[in-house]
């Protein structure tokens, strides 16, 4: 079922129970943005209501193939409420107990279907969101599933469902979140926090997350940013100047509840994109607080970033110039990478030197921390900057790029930083680490090569045994929307971080969503030439689109054994 928008549909709606300014409940409607969305919703209530009628007599039907029932890659399932998977067109889920069924992230999928429909007095149906695999396809997609709770004739219950692939969230959905979130809180209080954090759980789904900020526009809760929870951001404004918590608060202190839009960056993202928010004012204990979540407007684009002020290239080269001027003079050059407007400090750009044990000995922005010993520094993703930069600069390469998030001068938003170092000896014969970095550098193939190149060193060196390294999303070889993967000549699946339930499956007969025959292209380039580049479409993490992958692959040995190493970047279509 496409998830194609048909603005006709935006007169239809369904009515929810909100809070106003007074605390009293009323209803309101919330309109649907997607046609795709109302089909299933009307699918599942006309489920519902047969096993209302017939009771488990109509679990047959919904059995019949190309019924309304059971259609492409939609179709009606049924659970009872211990987890037991009674109808389901896969034969391997159905007469099964399914209570631990997790999808490819551990998110629960069964106890939070159940959840949706059983979890809240008086409402009895609500949306989950989980990546699932469409029929005949190996690799999971965001997938929004409606339930009901429903009663036989004879009193068993029953959850009838029904699922729809799409990477859009309905504001509907925002909705239910926040409803539900309020619910929590109301419950467990800030107990409930923990919960909100937990990427496995309930209230994070795709890009959508519940924030916290209590009446003085403190961050009590933000999974997506972190780094801002605990901060007074009353004065926060978006990339268009709109204050953000002091509209919020506004809403809520006239209205109870409602929608605004500003300008947010996406969780892992640098760049902000147009996001429309519902909020609602709740309390805990006798503190009032405004529980919040988002959605990111599918028709709008990420906002313009200035182009880096030098390319990969150019950085690279500059390191290098660096690093043969640190040879010949040592500290002594230091008072030049200090000059501001000079090629070696110019703007955001400039020279860092680090010992190899963690010691900022030149940092040319913040001269103040020269001397401190940053071996223990990490980014918001937990991903341990200097220690990455040391290993990229110890390695049998002795250079290389590291990729981490940390904020530009003056903002609080983490932004994606790539320095390129490299290790060099100071005339004295001590060595040191000297490297460059840009904030917002664009997805190069010069990272990727470097990275394949890289981890296939790491290969050739310690065999299968770095596997679990390249699988750590706090290490340097996941970055951005990329990461490595290691495939057999025959080609077995052994390492992929992105799509683990790949692993251990042979994937030779795998094709990309053109057709093309990708795992015997990239293994025929890799053991033919010993590397190379190969094109593809397939879906980027986390994202239903498809889109133009290049892949850059390597051929790896050790202890007789050979492996094909790979790393990709998606691009605009040609």
């Amino acid at each position: 079922m496409n998830a194609q928008k048909n603005h006709s549909a935006l007169q239809e709606h369904e009515t929810i129970a909100e809070k106003n300014i007074d605390g009293k409940t009323e209803l309101k409607s919330v309109n649907y943005e997607y046609k795709a969305t109302l089909e299933l919703i009307r699918l599942v209530k006309d489920a519902s209501d047969l096993v209302c009628k017939k009771g488990e007599a109509a679990f047959k039907e919904f059995r019949l193939p190309d019924s309304r029932w059971r259609k492409g890659e939609t179709y009606i399932f049924v659970l009872d409420i211990l987890g037991n998977m009674l109808v389901h067109p896969d034969p391997e889920l159905e007469g099964k107990n399914q209570l631990d069924l997790k999808d490819v992230n551990g998110k629960p999928i069964i106890r939070g279907l159940l959840g949706a429909a059983t979890d809240f007095p008086g409402k009895s149906e609500g949306w989950y969101h989980y990546q699932w695999y469409v029929p005949g396809e190996l690799v999971p997609r965001w997938k929004s599933s409606f339930v009901s709770l429903v009663k036989t004739p004879s009193g068993k219950s029953y959850v009838v469902g029904s699922g729809m692939y799409n990477e859009n969230m309905e504001r509907v959905f925002v909705v239910d979140m926040v409803t539900n979130a309020i619910r929590e809180i109301e419950k467990h209080g800030k107990d409930v926090f923990k919960l909100f954090h937990d990427p496995t759980g309930p209230f994070i789904s795709k890009n959508s997350y519940i924030f916290v900020i209590d009446m003085n526009a403190i961050e009590l809760v933000n999974p997506a940013f972190p780094n801002l929870e605990g901060r007074n951001l009353l004065d926060l404004k978006d990339t268009q100047g709109k204050y953000l918590n002091r509209e919020m608060l506004n809403v809520v202190k006239t209205r109870g509840s409602g929608w605004m839009d500003y300008m947010w960056p996406k969780p892992g993202e640098s760049v902000s994109t147009k996001k429309s928010a519902y909020i609602c004012q709740t309390k805990i204990g006798d503190q009032p607080v405004v529980v919040g979540c988002g959605v990111y407007l599918p028709d709008s684009q990420p906002e313009n970033i200035h182009e880096p002020k030098i390319s990969a290239t150019k950085l690279m080269r500059l390191v290098h110039e660096a690093g043969e001027i640190l040879k010949e003079e040592g500290e002594r050059a230091y008072s030049e990478f200090r000059k501001k407007g000079s090629k070696w400090f110019n703007n955001d750009t400039y020279i860092f030197v680090f010992t190899l044990d963690g010691i900022r000995s030149l940092h040319a922005a913040e001269p103040e921390s020269e001397g401190r010993n940053d071996i223990g520094l990490k980014d918001i993703l937990g991903k341990p900057i200097v220690k990455m930069i040391i290993d990229a600069a110890t390695s049998s390469i002795g250079e290389g790029w590291v990729h981490y998030m940390y904020p530009e001068p003056g903002s609080i938003f983490p932004a994606w930083k790539s320095s390129f170092v490299k290790r060099v000896t100071f005339p004295s014969g001590k060595e040191y680490i000297v490297g460059c970095g840009i904030y917002n550098m664009q997805m190069d193939k010069i990272f990727i090569e470097d990275v394949v190149n890289r981890a296939s060193a790491l290969v050739v060196k310690e065999g299968k045994e770095v596997f679990s390294k390249f699988r750590d999303k706090s290490g340097p070889f996941i970055f951005m929307d990329t990461y490595i993967f290691v495939e057999s000549p025959d080609g077995t699946e052994l390492v992929n971080p992105a799509q683990p339930n790949l692993e251990g499956r042979n994937l030779i007969d795998m094709k990309d969503l053109k057709g093309k025959s990708i795992i015997k292209e990239e293994i025929t380039t890799a053991m033919v030439e010993g590397s190379g580049w190969v094109d593809l479409y397939w879906y980027q993490p986390g994202n239903n689109k498809p889109a133009l992958k290049q892949t850059f692959v390597k051929k790896a040995q050790f202890g007789g054994q050979t492996y094909i190493v790979g790393s990709g970047l998606y691009v605009k279509d040609k």
